[in-house]
């Protein structure tokens, strides 16, 4: 199947997106483990495997619409602390959600609905699940303060 070029090139970014992202939790998560923070560990783990799977479903459909994948993720700096770790995904996540309602924008401006609905599939992730717990992390250390947050993250 030959699909819209523009679609393809802009999967591709995303693509690389997904893949940063996908870097970005995994360094955090390790860094996390490292430093005790089970809770935070795990579930940065999850969000690593989510993005996989996110960055799997974009090579497919590029595969599928005749193009071939860029998989050099996009650059990033990972935090240094548990605030800046958590702001960064977060920030990311923000980069994402624009990402992909522009890319859902551009499909749907050259008639390629499955490639539409394969992104909304992704927004709903990324606003419902990934970025609304970032935000509710970030409001916990506000409303409690670091270390009792990080007394909470260092439990099994």
């Amino acid at each position: 199947m030959q699909g819209n070029p523009q679609v393809i090139d802009y999967f591709k970014q995303l693509v690389r997106g997904e893949l940063a992202a996908r870097d970005q939790y995994f360094i955090h998560s390790r860094i996390y483990e490292d430093q005790g923070f089970v809770k935070l560990y795990t579930r940065l783990d999850h969000e690593m495997q989510e993005e996989t799977q996110h960055a799997d479903a974009l090579i497919r459909r590029i595969l599928l619409l005749g193009g071939l994948p860029d998989m050099r993720p996009k650059e990033f700096t990972p935090g240094q602390t548990v605030p800046e770790m958590l702001q960064k995904d977060l920030d990311t996540e923000y980069e994402v959600r624009e990402a992909l309602k522009q890319g859902m924008a551009l499909c749907e401006s050259v008639g390629d609905y499955v490639s539409r609905d394969l992104l909304l599939a992704q927004l709903k992730d990324t606003e419902e699940d990934h970025a609304y717990w970032l935000e509710k992390q970030l409001g916990l250390i506000d409303k409690v303060g670091l270390e009792n947050y990080l007394q909470t993250q260092s439990q099994a």
